[in-house]
């Protein structure tokens, strides 16, 4: 057993890359808790004297835990900080669970709704014009922000203890509301470059031919009827209808559209 020591860049790095196993025993009974105290580990061998002790430690570690798999690399950060300056076990386990809500919006916010749907435009945009670097690019944009958020992040909650949490979670708000307007931009943009939906329905008013795609819809907002259609599957998204029965409906309008030769 390793003497009472202050943890290591080593046990930092070691956490980060445990961290990349943290759903790996996901259960919906403690959720994360098995892969958390798997990453945490490195650090609380490095600062306990006996094994007692680390079991002691190791126990406390097994409560309930669920946050952005991203994220936690800072929580295990501060949480290192504090067992290695051994403060209180309720304040570690206040400070712990106080997090998970707060970071996991965060991740979710950053990660799921900016960086993803940004790499993935952009990965997609390559691969429809036949080009093989989309999804290398995507798979490097994506993996680079990912890698300097874990790895970034041990150090940064273990530098900065409990005032990156303090600071995080006072501007949560702020950066939670910048995020989803970065990734609300994306959406939009991405459903005016991918989504393909027009009708070709003329009709005649007298001598006058009218297109109603061009004259009408294109004439109220360039890429209204793909607008509306996202607007229809999101709203019966939130109704319960499931993805994969959207999809089906999506293609069957498409075949009975062409087919009639409206669309």
């Amino acid at each position: 057993m390793e003497s009472n020591e202050k943890v290591t860049n080593r046990d930092l790095f070691r956490m980060a890359f445990r961290s990349c196993f943290l759903q790996a025993s996901y259960n919906y009974e403690r959720m994360q808790a098995g892969g958390w105290l798997y990453s945490l580990i490195p650090a609380l061998r490095r600062v306990s004297k006996t094994r007692d002790e680390l079991a002691e430690r190791m126990l406390r570690h097994l409560d309930f835990f669920n946050t952005h798999p991203f994220i936690s690399t800072t929580i295990l950060g501060i949480i290192a900080a504090m067992e290695e300056k051994r403060q209180e076990v309720d304040s570690i386990r206040a400070i712990r669970t106080a997090m998970m809500g707060p970071f996991g919006g965060i991740g979710d916010a950053l990660i799921w709704l900016t960086v993803l749907p940004i790499s993935a435009g952009v990965g997609v945009s390559l691969a429809m014009e036949g080009n093989i670097a989309g999804p290398i690019l995507f798979l490097l944009m994506f993996n680079i922000v990912h890698i300097l958020v874990r790895f970034g992040g041990v150090y940064l909650g273990y530098k900065s203890g409990i005032n990156a949490m303090e600071t995080l979670t006072r501007r949560i708000d702020e950066i939670t509301h910048m995020a989803l307007i970065i990734g609300i931009m994306v959406a939009g943009a991405l459903i005016a470059s991918y989504v393909d939906f027009e009708t070709t329905i003329q009709f005649s008013l007298g001598e006058v031919e009218i297109n109603l795609q061009e004259e009408l819809f294109d004439a109220i907002m360039p890429n209204l009827l793909p607008f509306l259609y996202t607007i229809i599957l999101y709203l019966l998204i939130r109704r319960g209808y499931s993805p994969i029965r959207l999809i089906g409906i999506t293609v069957l309008i498409g075949l009975v559209g062409g087919f009639f030769g409206i669309l």
